[in-house]
């Protein structure tokens, strides 16, 4: 059975003024995603049961027992139409967690979170895709679960394919593909769109060097051109500071700073010297 839900804990004074900030500057406008008061908590199994027969019998015998893993604890943020925010911190503190919660694509434990406007999310590179399926099919597929119609796909088909610099292989089974060709697939299939908020998870992590410009070049034109909100989580700083303009440190579940994307990344990079 699982333990009871610890406490929220409070936000820093620095957290907290630097939210008050934010929000003093956006006076009258309205956020595109409201996060208040955020906790997730997964049940994590003290054995490890190597079948459903095990399982059932440890919960009829009242013998199956987790304890709590907190991966986000009272994480409250407001972000506004057209910001760039680029998420750090390091493996496991809570970023692609927080990530998912925004996508919907977790339910969080505690607190709320709610999106206005479309979202394109590139969380899970491959998601959605069918090794044993064509580029070609695979894009009508992907396409489909972002909520794509197929006179969409018809239309942007080749304007997909041609960003994705896989034309010469598109007849072929994504499983013969490298991860970076993958990756350049599920960005055009999500960028194909306009979206209101873009959502992005160590997508550019992978790939050459030119393709990774021209991701952060259209990143830049759906944010300037079209007001897109972007949401980036990288673990190269060097990045997070060309892309965004804001930044959140996520350290261990909390949020340990909020604020202008240098000062927030100077506080990281000299954290990681100590």
């Amino acid at each position: 059975m699982a333990n009871q839900a610890t406490p929220l804990e409070p936000l820093s004074p620095e957290v907290l003024d630097a939210l008050r900030a934010a929000d003093e500057a956006h006076a009258g406008e309205l956020p595109i995603v409201e996060i208040k008061d955020l906790k997730m908590v997964f049940n994590i199994a003290n054995e490890q049961l190597t079948n459903l027969k095990e399982y059932f019998i440890k919960i009829a015998k009242r013998e199956l027992f987790y304890r709590e893993f907190v991966a986000l604890k009272n994480v409250s943020l407001n972000i506004y139409p057209g910001e760039r925010y680029g998420l750090i911190g390091v493996n496991g503190s809570g970023k692609s967690t927080l990530l998912k919660c925004i996508a919907g694509v977790l339910e969080p434990t505690q607190g709320s979170v709610k999106c206005y406007g479309t979202m394109a999310p590139l969380i899970e590179l491959g998601a959605g895709f069918d090794p044993e399926l064509t580029a070609r099919e695979n894009t009508y597929l992907n396409g489909a679960l972002l909520g794509y119609s197929k006179e969409f796909i018809d239309e942007n088909f080749d304007q997909i394919i041609d960003f994705a610099e896989v034309r010469d292989f598109v007849d072929m089974p994504l499983k013969n593909y490298s991860s970076g060709m993958r990756a350049r697939i599920a960005f055009a299939i999500a960028t194909a769109t306009t979206p209101d908020i873009l959502v992005v998870d160590e997508a550019l992590s992978v790939g050459d060097f030119m393709f990774k410009q021209k991701c952060e070049t259209h990143i830049s034109e759906l944010v300037d051109g079209h007001g897109t909100t972007l949401l980036f989580v990288s673990h190269s700083t060097d990045q997070v500071r060309r892309v965004c303009n804001r930044a959140v440190w996520i350290d261990k579940g909390t949020e340990r700073m909020v604020g202008d994307v240098d000062d927030v990344l100077d506080a990281y990079e000299n954290s990681a010297k100590k």
